[in-house]
């Protein structure tokens, strides 16, 4: 499933775009760095509400895609450094359990 097409089905609004037809192989939420960095397989879409520089910096470093719920708004930071590092930042009004829940009716499943 790629960037595009979650957005679509979603109707997530892209706030730092780096390729939309990048695939994404699986999804992990979780607000805690440490447990990204340790449990999110590469290619996975992190959905969390965190919004500082660091998230941008982690998905770097994993090759995630975030996706920030509650319609959370980053800081400009991380906003900056994910430019930097071609990391993909979406925002949706959702909150992550219902989030997750689309994801996965959309077959998108958990990978540790």
């Amino acid at each position: 499933m790629t960037v595009r097409s979650i957005v679509e089905a979603l109707g997530l609004e892209v706030l730092n775009q780096a390729d939309p037809d990048r695939e994404v192989t699986s999804a992990y939420a979780s607000d805690l760095l440490s447990d990204v960095m340790a449990h999110a397989s590469p290619g996975a879409l992190w959905l969390t509400l965190q919004t500082h520089s660091n998230v941008a910096a982690v998905a770097a470093l994993k090759e995630l895609v975030v996706l920030l719920v509650n319609g959370r708004n980053p800081d400009s930071d991380m906003l900056e450094r994910a430019r930097e590092h071609k990391v993909t930042v979406l925002r949706t009004s959702l909150p992550a359990f219902e989030a997750a829940g689309r994801l996965y009716a959309l077959g998108l499943r958990g990978g540790a």
